[in-house]
């Protein structure tokens, strides 16, 4: 993946209808608000993040601001489809089916590759997730997905310093667990 040297001009583009512009965009995005969701509702992140992204396309065109706004814009989107998630799971819980139910299928793509990258992310981000809900949803939103305080703390209803806060004390927290590890 390419980085996107001019986002906000990627940004207009796609709300233009520039199908490459919006592939672009949603290069550029999904990392960052797939690890975000991660945190929230773990493994579901991604049925999420399609949700998310399926309002923010039919939106896009109405969305006024530049790249950080937009990444804000997303991450307010993804986490209030999140919530949805987790109030609607409380509501009718889902039995997991056993994995011998699935037929087993090759991957399409290099799998120790993808696997070892999968382990470091998901053992940061579980890491992430047993701090305080707070803590954690700043911590990524500044460090993983790139806000801000003032993006992060209109995503999460708060005031920047209460956000910036919260990230410090995540930091602090993470770094005291890792201990030497690091």
């Amino acid at each position: 993946m390419e980085p996107v040297d001019d986002l906000s001009a990627t940004l207009a583009r796609a709300q233009r209808g520039d199908e490459d512009a919006f592939r672009l965009l949603y290069r550029s995005v999904q990392p960052g608000l797939c690890r975000y969701l991660r945190v929230l509702v773990g493994q579901d992140a991604e049925d999420v993040a399609s949700e998310a992204w399926l309002q923010i396309t039919r939106d896009l065109a109405s969305f006024r601001g530049d790249a950080d706004g937009f990444r804000a814009w997303t991450a307010t989107i993804g986490r209030n489809r999140a919530l949805d998630h987790l109030r609607h799971r409380r509501r009718r819980p889902v039995a997991e089916a056993p994995a011998e139910w699935f037929p087993e299928r090759p991957a399409p793509d290099d799998t120790a590759g993808a696997a070892i990258e999968a382990t470091a992310t998901d053992a940061a981000l579980a890491l992430i997730a047993t701090l305080p809900r707070d803590q954690a949803e700043a911590v990524v939103l500044r460090a993983v997905v790139g806000l801000d305080a003032k993006a992060a703390a209109a995503v999460l209803g708060k005031r920047p310093g209460a956000v910036r806060t919260a990230a410090y004390r995540a930091l602090r927290t993470l770094a005291d667990r890792l201990g030497g590890r690091v």
